[in-house]
């Protein structure tokens, strides 16, 4: 399996986690690249590390990031490997495992959920306004404004009322604007 496939897991994954935004190879301002990161209710963020060889989760270790965690991204701080490759004991404190095998991600530990720092909250900030940056840059002329208010424009096209099967943008559901919970 290619360390690509396995991000793809690691997304999937994220997406089962209940993650309702999920980025891959994106890079923070610290410089570290995780190979996916979601982010759940009350900003709560979960980071998955992709491991296809020993020898990369052993140069892992020396990242500036691994070295002072307090810099790291991730409320939750998950390595994802193929069956054997971690033993447990060799985690990070704090961290949780997942490994892929028969066609399926488990997760053999569990990752404490409060890992990051303000300094780690910070560069998830980054992360997702350099992110949202570039879907702007994509989009031009419109702004993300204007691009997330197409119901507006399809509602004024159709004299009033938006189109048959679609719920006004007030009317729904967004469970990451509310609650402190995180579960």
């Amino acid at each position: 399996m290619t360390h690509a496939q396995l991000v793809e897991r690691a997304v999937r994954w994220l997406r089962s986690y209940r993650c309702g935004v999920v980025l891959s190879e994106q890079a923070c301002s610290s410089g570290e690249m995780p190979d996916a990161i979601g982010w759940k209710q009350a900003c709560h963020s979960v980071m998955v590390e992709c491991k296809v060889t020993r020898a990369d989760f052993i140069v892992d270790r020396e990242k500036p990031w691994r070295k002072k965690p307090e810099r790291g991204v991730g409320s939750e701080r998950f390595y994802l490997t193929l069956p054997g490759l971690i033993k447990i004991e060799e985690l990070p404190a704090g961290w949780g495992l997942l490994e892929y095998r028969r066609g399926r991600v488990e997760m053999l530990q569990e990752s404490v959920k409060n890992l990051r720092t303000a300094v780690g909250f910070r560069y998830e900030m980054n992360l997702l306004l350099a992110s949202l940056r570039r879907v702007e840059v994509r989009i031009e002329p419109q702004s993300i404004t204007d691009f997330l208010k197409w119901k507006n424009r399809m509602a004024e096209y159709n004299r009033g009322t938006l189109p048959e099967g679609l719920t006004a943008t007030e009317e729904e559901m967004n469970e990451f604007l509310g609650g402190d919970s995180f579960v």
